[in-house]
């Protein structure tokens, strides 16, 4: 049987993107030491699957053909500690006006999605 392990994202700042990441998720670090170009966040908590950060500069497809949905019961507050963070809000015209996602960008321009769970 299969299960997801790790959720691979491409970035070209590794150091940034860990730390956008590790405070976004509450993840850590799975190897105390990493290589330059290629890390595995796990959450802290040990339930879920771990963010692999790959350091590969590549152009952003918009739209994306894979992104993270990350559910929360506090949408507002999550949304509100992710700009703080470094993260920013993506505007699409063809979202609907009772959407309980808001999509969302990390530092480099990755998409994903703030899920409302409470709707």
């Amino acid at each position: 049987m299969l299960r997801v392990g790790s959720i691979v994202v491409r970035v070209t700042d590794l150091p940034r993107q860990e730390a956008f990441w590790t405070a976004a998720l509450d993840y850590e670090p799975r190897e105390p030491t990493r290589d330059d170009d290629f890390i595995v966040l796990r959450p802290r908590d040990g339930v879920g699957p771990n963010v692999s950060l790959d350091a590969h500069p590549t152009g952003l497809p918009i739209p994306p053909r894979i992104h993270l949905d990350l559910y929360t019961e506090h949408q507002a507050e999550e949304i509100a500690r992710l700009e703080s963070l470094g993260g920013t809000r993506v505007h699409w015209d063809k979202r609907p006006d009772d959407a309980d996602y808001e999509i969302m960008a990390d530092p480099e321009g990755n998409r994903f999605c703030v899920v409302d769970v409470t709707r």
